[in-house]
């Protein structure tokens, strides 16, 4: 409502016409934090910040199938040691578990992949990830959006590590083999014995 200024006299002849005041901007809604998810394996735990605020569709996804509790009893089954670690998708016998439908890739948005972010696996096919995650340990800009080709379109980074990069590199160090038609599969099994949204 516009408020009017005080009337340097009292005569009404020389009261001086209401002034508007500019209304005040109304407050923007605080901006809601990043979930985090924390992943307990056999190794230690593991606490991510997804990046909600930039790549929506893919944190999502990922929140999706931990409140399924799909992760709880998954293991690391790829381990490379200078490049990343892959789980979220098979279990301790090379199961696959059963995924929703494939999601965009929303690696044009920017995020890259370099120590710590974890990332969508896929295929080949650039709208291919499920499921399937991987956590860099080194910085693997190979892996980033370059272009639209499907040889250039990278992998979608979409939170980091908060907590626990440790025990990422504790992963990396375990001796790893062939096993059911599958390479670089920890000889021991890696399990997610669980992965919760943090409250």
């Amino acid at each position: 409502m516009a408020q009017q200024q005080k009337p340097a006299s009292s005569k009404p002849a020389s009261s001086p016409a209401a002034v508007p005041v500019a209304a005040k901007p109304a407050a923007s809604p605080p901006s809601k934090p990043n979930p985090k998810v924390i992943l307990e394996t056999t190794m230690g735990t593991i606490k991510l910040e997804l990046w909600a605020d930039r790549i929506p569709a893919t944190v999502g996804n990922f929140i999706r199938y931990v409140q399924a509790k799909h992760y709880d009893g998954l293991i690391f089954h790829r381990v490379i040691p200078g490049f990343m670690v892959q789980g979220g998708g098979l279990t301790p016998d090379m199961k696959e578990r059963k995924t929703a439908g494939p999601i965009k890739n929303e690696a044009p948005k920017g995020c890259k992949n370099r120590r710590g972010m974890i990332a969508m696996a896929r295929t080949s096919q650039v709208d291919s990830a499920t499921c399937q995650f991987f956590i860099n340990v080194a910085d693997n800009d190979f892996l980033d959006y370059k272009g639209d080709s499907p040889d250039k379109f990278g992998y979608c980074a979409f939170g980091r590590v908060l907590d626990g990069m440790d025990v990422v590199d504790s992963i990396c160090e375990v001796a790893t083999g062939k096993k059911a038609g599958h390479d670089d599969v920890p000889m021991v099994d890696i399990l997610i014995t669980s992965a919760r949204c943090e409250d």
